[in-house]
């Protein structure tokens, strides 16, 4: 671990006082950071900037067209440079220093142009130009010297890191949107890197980790630090993709200054232009943007879950429209690498919602029960409120792995770490509490240790999963004719579909019927509805009684069950119930214990639309995990005296109160 860098890290950061004042303080990153690699690169190319001249002049004379590989050959690196500038010649000539800072930006490789291009630093070029910064700015720059001799990678990683953490901590009304807390991401790494002992110990390990939404790359710089801190001799190759182009550029240029391959990190969106669609990766890590709306992408998203099924990345199903967290998990899973090959694991931050949200023909519970019933899903840990920037609700680790050790098989273990925090004594935006260093290491020995306690449940993973079966009870009306119930068919579309004069003659025939008269029996209203029609000479079709049913009936417990033509009961849409069954418990056996003794005359509803689509079994499967229920504790209510104590304790200064009014 590099300890020195600090020192560096605050004189670059003190370059930001001079933009005080033409710049806002979440502005300042927009000129320190891509200034930052800049002067990086400045020092990284200056070892063979003669030789590359030399070799594309050559070049340029042959008349080739791709230099890259050449000239890359020449530098000796990643990244080269064709122009004559350096940062000690751009300040030598002040007056010409923001296109001649151009042109020098411009003559750097492809990939390297395209991160100050998603900076867009030819625009704070311009700015500082216009403020008369620009020179200032630069001087201050060419004092460090970042050379490679001097600041190793690793040691440049930690300052970038610093750089980029005080600047994000610095905007705290974006800072949620691209910024993970670091303690955070240090438990999920934990997490991960939990069964895997030969990448920790072994000489020569390679290992692989992504990040879908890698925002400015703090989860994938973590996972760096875990394993060299374990083991210098292991290689850790990182890659993410991110759509917002300023946290692309930060992330890229994070790689370039390390020494990493840039290209390892695509720039776009995860879902709609797969910057990896045939990778697979042995680590996944995310915290993906909560309750984000989809809808920009629904059509191309929803076309892959329908033509392509499991064959694509969203098989199981699709999450309401204005919440894509489960996609970016289905997104991972798809990168999972086979078990034969050691599997994969997972670490995703979410919000309660993919807990929960959703009933049992839900896209949300098909996706949870892919998982569980894959037997993917190894953990989830409840976090403590206030813990990000822009967010103070509660949050949750999922862990997945597809390769999951013999002991965890078949189970999923809850950890309740909700009230494992310490106070910051500065907020920063919404973030109030911290996870301190000795509750990362409390909450991963949990995890590890996978046993039952009053911070860890272990339960079988088809406890969360339940059959929804439809209870029926049949149908009781009342009928009464009377002068307001025959004006209401002028309501029904049956009745006002049939000519005027009709109408007309079924109202007449209608009010001469016996208005105190009340029936108990739907059939034997009729009867009576259709003998007075007869009597008159009308003839009616049946959507006319169905009306007259309508308005004429009212519910009612002690009239008969009203029946079908074929003598079954009809059934009571205002009494219909839906119970969840635990998975292996006959429904029929639940209804006739738990339903059938306390509803007289209810049935099972065992229509083909209430059996599960996967099975064919009665009652539709949905998935659930109720986290709060595993960690309730029953608070008994405080005694009646204290509450009598209370009450006139706050009755004698209401009393005190008014008197000093009165007075």
């Amino acid at each position: 671990m590099v300890e020195n860098f600090n020192e560096k890290a605050d004189f670059i950061w003190s370059i930001a006082d001079l933009l005080r004042g033409d710049y806002k303080q979440s502005e300042y990153q927009k000129v320190i950071l891509p200034l930052t690699v800049l002067r990086r690169l400045d020092c990284v190319t200056q070892r063979n900037k003669e030789d590359v001249l030399e070799r594309y002049e050559q070049l340029e004379k042959q008349g080739i067209q791709n230099v890259a590989p050449a000239l890359k050959k020449a530098a000796g690196e990643k990244v080269y440079n064709t122009s004559e500038y350096t940062f000690k010649s751009l300040c030598d000539d002040p007056d010409q220093i923001a296109s001649n800072l151009q042109y020098y930006i411009n003559a750097y490789d492809e990939e390297t142009k395209e991160v100050f291009d998603k900076f867009d630093f030819g625009h704070q070029i311009q700015r500082l130009d216009e403020a008369d910064l620009l020179y200032q700015v630069m001087e201050e720059f060419k004092e460090i010297d970042l050379h490679p001799d001097e600041v190793p990678n690793e040691e440049m990683g930690y300052i970038y890191e610093e750089l980029i953490r005080k600047f994000n901590e610095l905007s705290n009304e974006t800072a949620g949107e691209h910024f993970t807390p670091r303690e955070v991401i240090e438990l999920m790494v934990n997490l991960i890197f939990d069964e895997d002992d030969e990448v920790l110990t072994e000489e020569g390990a390679v290992r692989t980790v992504y990040d879908p939404a890698c925002g400015t790359g703090g989860m994938l710089s973590v996972a760096e630090d875990h394993v060299r801190k374990f083991n210098e001799e292991s290689n850790l190759k990182v890659f993410g993709q991110e759509l917002n182009p300023e946290s692309y550029a930060v992330c890229n240029s994070d790689m370039l200054i390390k020494g990493q391959e840039p290209g390892n990190i695509a720039y776009g969106n995860s879902f709609t232009n797969d910057g990896f669609s045939h990778r697979r990766f042995d680590y996944m890590l995310s915290n993906p943007p909560f309750g984000v709306s989809w809808k920009k992408v629904k059509d191309q998203i929803e076309k892959e879950h329908e033509e392509q099924g499991f064959g694509g990345r969203f098989g199981a199903g699709t999450p309401r429209v204005n919440d894509g967290a489960f996609l970016f998990l289905q997104h991972m899973i798809s990168k999972m690498k086979p078990p034969e090959e050691g599997g994969s694991r997972i670490a995703i931050v979410f919000n309660g919602s993919p807990l929960f949200n959703g009933g049992p023909n839900s896209g949300e519970s098909a996706i949870r029960r892919w998982i569980i019933e894959n037997d993917w899903l190894e953990g989830i840990v409840g976090l403590p409120e206030n813990l990000f920037y822009n967010t103070g609700i509660r949050t949750y680790i999922w862990v997945l792995s597809n390769n999951k050790p013999e002991r965890r098989k078949g189970k999923v273990q809850l950890i309740d770490a909700r009230d494992l925090y310490e106070e910051m004594d500065e907020s920063l935006g919404d973030k109030r509490h911290r996870l301190a260093e000795g509750h990362i290491k409390e909450i991963t020995r949990i995890f590890g240790d996978l046993e039952a306690n009053g911070r860890s449940k272990v339960v079988d993973g088809k406890e969360f999963g339940y059959r929804r079966i439809v209870i029926d009870q049949p149908l009781r009306l009342r009928f009464q004719v009377s002068e307001e119930r025959i004006a209401a068919l002028d309501d029904e579309r049956a009745f006002t579909n049939r000519d005027e004069d009709l109408q007309k003659r079924i109202k007449e025939a209608l009010s001469e019927m016996e208005k105190e008269k009340i029936w108990m029996d739907r059939e034997s209203f009729l009867n009576d509805v259709k003998t007075q029609f007869e009597n008159v000479g009308l003839d009616v079709r049946n959507s006319v009684y169905n009306a007259i049913e309508r308005v004429m009936g009212e519910r009612d417990s002690d009239a008969e069950i009203c029946r079908d033509s074929s003598g079954d009961p009809e059934y009571d849409s205002d009494l219909r119930e839906r119970e969840r069954v635990p998975l292996g418990v006959d429904p029929n056996a639940y209804f006739e214990n738990e339903v059938e003794p306390y509803l007289e005359n209810a049935w099972i509803n065992d229509s083909s639309k209430y059996h599960d689509d996967q099975d064919g079994e009665l009652g539709v499967v949905g998935y659930e995990i109720n986290f709060d229920r595993y960690f309730y504790k029953y608070e008994p209510p405080r005694p009646l005296e204290e509450i009598d104590a209370d009450i006139r304790e706050l009755e004698d200064e209401v009393v005190e109160l008014l008197s000093e009014v009165t007075e």
